[in-house]
C-alpha cells in the first residue's frame, strides 16, 4: 500500500508536465489557425483535429474559444511581467520605468501582431468574455495592473496620496490605449507604436510627478471623483474612500 502511495506521488510531476504540454500545444495551435484562418473561422473541432488530440480534450483544457483568448492574454501578461523584471528592479526614473513597462509589452506582443485585430474586433464588444474589462479577463488585469503598480511604487516619484491608489489602473488605460494604436500600427515593425510610447512616458510621469503640488489639489480630487466613478471596477473601492481598485 506505501510503495503504491509512493508510485502515485512520483508519478505527479510527470502527469503535471504531460499536461501543461498538451494544454500548450492546444493553445499554439489555436494562436496559428487564428492566424491563418482568422478567429471567427476557427472551431473548437479543426483546432483539436490540428493539436492531434480529440474535441473532448480540447474542451477539458479550454472550455470554449474565448477561454482559448484568455490562455492567450495570459500568457502576454506573464510574459510581459518577466520581460519588465529589470526595469522594475532597476532604474528608479519614472519616466524610464514607464517607457521600459510599455515597449516591454509591445516587445512580448509583436509575434502577435499580424492578427491582433482578429482579437480586437472581438474585444470591442462590451459584452464579450474577450472584453479586457469583462469578468472573464480579470487575472490578465489584474495581472497588467500590478506591473504598473510596482512600476508607480518603486519609482523616485511619489504621486499625490489620493490620487496614488487609482494611478495604477489609470496606468493600465494609457497602455490599452496603446494597445489599440499598436493593433491598427502597420509602420514597419510597429515603430509609430514605439515612438508614440517615447513621447507619452515623460508626459505620463511629469503628470504623476505634479499631481503632490498643493496648488494642484482641487484638480486632483476632481480627478479622483471622475476615475471613482467612471473607471471600471472602482465603484465600491470610491465608496469606502481611497484604496486598491477592485479588479
Amino acid at each position: 500500500m506505501v510503495k503504491e502511495e509512493k508510485n502515485v506521488q512520483e508519478n505527479r510531476p510527470a502527469r503535471a508536465a504531460k499536461s501543461e504540454q498538451t494544454r500548450t500545444l492546444i493553445l499554439e495551435t489555436a494562436l496559428r489557425l487564428f492566424a491563418e484562418r482568422g478567429y471567427d473561422r476557427t472551431t473548437m473541432r479543426a483546432i483539436a483535429q490540428e493539436a492531434g488530440v480529440s474535441v473532448g480534450n480540447a474542451y477539458y483544457y479550454f472550455s470554449s474559444k474565448e477561454h482559448l483568448v484568455q490562455g492567450f492574454y495570459d500568457r502576454i501578461a506573464g510574459e510581459h511581467a518577466t520581460a519588465v523584471r529589470p526595469v522594475l528592479e532597476g532604474d528608479r526614473d519614472l519616466t524610464a520605468r514607464i517607457r521600459g513597462v510599455l515597449l516591454g509589452w509591445l516587445e512580448v506582443a509583436e509575434p502577435y501582431h499580424r492578427f491582433a485585430a482578429q482579437f480586437f474586433k472581438n474585444a470591442a464588444d462590451p459584452d464579450s468574455p474577450l472584453s479586457p474589462f469583462s469578468e472573464d479577463s480579470s487575472a490578465a488585469r489584474e495581472a497588467a495592473i500590478s506591473i504598473h503598480e510596482r512600476c508607480l511604487t518603486g519609482a523616485d516619484i511619489k504621486s499625490d496620496p489620493e490620487l496614488a491608489p487609482l494611478l495604477p489602473q489609470l496606468m493600465w488605460l494609457m497602455q490599452m490605449g496603446l494597445v489599440l494604436y499598436w493593433v491598427y500600427d502597420r509602420s514597419e515593425g510597429a515603430e509609430r507604436s514605439r515612438r508614440l510610447v517615447e513621447r507619452t512616458a515623460p508626459i505620463a510621469a511629469r503628470a504623476v510627478a505634479l499631481s503632490r503640488f498643493r496648488v494642484l489639489r482641487p484638480l486632483v480630487r476632481q480627478v479622483h471623483g471622475l476615475l471613482v466613478e467612471f473607471l471600471p471596477g472602482t465603484a465600491t473601492a470610491g465608496a469606502r474612500g481611497p484604496g486598491r481598485p477592485v479588479g
